[in-house]
């Protein structure tokens, strides 16, 4: 409480109600109990101002020491407040009596007020010291909870940049026996995808630290690869992209559709000796985007359904870490085609694109 005094206005509030406790006190003393305005003025400065100072005494013991069981705090409050009660109505005689030495019927007064000074004393002290206490209290829970969200979200940004890290070594890997492949039979579709590999790499580089981008720069990143998988196969792959153009502008996680592609060439070229086209569909349906990447595959020689790979379990692991949700990435198969439809709420944060 202490520290909330000294921040903003709150420290002349304190005051100010300080000021208005000591008028209406004096004006008591004044009008009920017939004392002097002299007298009544200066029992009510010295017994507010270390009133005040007992509360602020209080409040600042309490923000260092809490016992940690629940009942103890109160029962330590009642204790130091009722202690701090007792000096307050002692100090405040002495100096009175010390503005007042031959004053018999005020000091007489005084002393047979002693017992209520000390209970509404006490009273008031005690109420300041609970009041710091919850405060101190609510304080200390919220430092702990924004300490607990911090921590997590440097685990949650972790795991993050781990998964997007563990898709490029697969991907890297296979090019490069590619590439090592063409350099004998084929060396100028060689050289062409060392250049576009190298691009490629580039752009996950600067993508590295962003957390959204555009559907638009994800679609451009993506033809690079896509170009890269081309020189891989020739003839025998095609992609069709056909983009939602309102979508364009929309957000996603950075690098979110290459393991879906890849995962889908995977299913549809591999142990197969036939043409295939890649579909990719973009839309936007109640401020969610959604992107769907098709892919023929065998019936016979494969199960889509199962086990889809490391690639499609990183991307609903990404999308849960970012919107706690399971549902943001389906699958199915109909017949020989298989369907992978990525779902990214537009609700997130954009304060924290580059």
């Amino acid at each position: 409480m202490l520290k909330q005094l000294m921040k903003g206005n709150s420290w002349w509030a304190f005051l100010t109600s300080f000021a208005i406790w000591m008028l209406l006190y004096g004006g008591l003393l004044w009008y009920w109990y017939s004392l002097p305005i002299w007298e009544s003025a200066t029992d009510s400065a010295v017994h507010v101002i270390l009133l005040g100072a007992a509360g602020i005494i209080i409040s600042h013991n309490v923000a260092y020491y809490r016992p940690a069981d629940g009942t103890m705090k109160f029962g330590y409050v009642a204790i130091v407040s009722f202690s701090l009660s007792v000096l307050w109505v002692c100090l405040s005689r002495w100096l009175l009596i010390s503005a007042f030495p031959g004053n018999a019927q005020y000091i007489n007064w005084l002393n047979n007020a002693i017992p209520i000074h000390t209970f509404v004393g006490w009273m008031m002290i005690a109420g300041i010291g609970f009041r710091s206490q919850m405060w101190y209290d609510a304080e200390e829970q919220q430092e702990s909870r924004d300490r607990k969200e911090a921590t997590e979200k440097i685990v949650r940004e972790a795991e993050l940049f781990k998964l997007r890290q563990q898709l490029q070594p697969h991907f890297l890997f296979n090019s490069l026996n590619s590439i090592n492949a063409l350099i004998m039979l084929r060396p100028k579709e060689a050289r062409e995808m060392v250049l576009k590999l190298s691009d490629f790499l580039r752009g996950s580089l600067k993508r590295e630290d962003d957390q959204w981008i555009t559907l638009a720069e994800e679609l451009n990143y993506l033809q690079l690869y896509l170009d890269i998988e081309k020189v891989r196969f020739g003839h025998r792959l095609t992609a069709n992209v056909t983009p939602y153009e309102e979508a364009d502008k929309m957000l996603l996680p950075p690098m979110l559709l290459q393991p879906v592609v890849e995962n889908a060439i995977k299913f549809g070229l591999y142990d197969t000796t036939g043409d295939i086209t890649i579909s990719i569909k973009t839309w936007l349906q109640d401020n969610m985007l959604y992107i769907a990447v098709q892919n023929p595959f065998d019936n016979e020689l494969q199960q889509p359904n199962k086990g889809t790979g490391f690639g499609l379990s990183s991307i609903q692991r990404r999308l849960y870490l970012l919107f706690a949700r399971q549902d943001l990435l389906e699958t199915s198969a109909v017949e020989n085609i298989f369907t992978t439809t990525i779902k990214v709420p537009q609700s997130h944060d954009k304060s924290s694109i580059n």
